[in-house]
């Protein structure tokens, strides 16, 4: 990690997201700002090193819920299923409905961090699916 990024991460890196690591390719690190206990609201700092993704994933819910991604530092990607990735950098605010179908991560050359706000709803769980392939993320410009 260089130094520059480190500078801007002002959230901090965590740790290594070991409990989640089979829903990543490549490492990602996070830092929970929150206690969902205290804040009824989970924020979490994610970190990804450079060509780290997140799985595809559904947030579902029957009533609200769904994910707010507030970048941070580095630079990313975020995908809707059929739709085009949208490139990311620090100050990009993504809200990503319930039941939207979608990955986000790092680009190839850069770390990136966002933080994850959940939002709270009703009969929310979260459903990983398949792995981004490596195919599909190299097609991205």
């Amino acid at each position: 990690m260089n130094k520059e990024f480190e500078k801007e991460n002002i959230f901090g890196l965590g740790n290594p997201n070991l409990d989640y690591a089979k829903y990543f390719v490549g490492n990602s690190y996070l830092n929970m700002l929150t206690k969902v206990d205290d804040a009824k609201l989970s924020i979490c700092n994610v970190t990804f090193e450079p060509g780290c993704r997140n799985n595809w994933h559904i947030h579902h819910a029957s009533k609200g819920g769904g994910q707010i991604l507030i970048c941070v530092a580095g630079s990313g990607w975020y995908q809707e299923e059929g739709h085009d990735a949208l490139s990311l950098t620090a100050g990009s605010v993504i809200t990503i409905p319930a039941n939207v179908k979608h990955w986000h991560g790092a680009k190839k050359d850069s770390w990136f961090s966002h933080l994850a706000i959940e939002v709270p709803g009703e009969d929310t769980f979260n459903e990983w699916c398949e792995a981004v392939t490596d195919e599909e993320y190299n097609k991205i410009k």
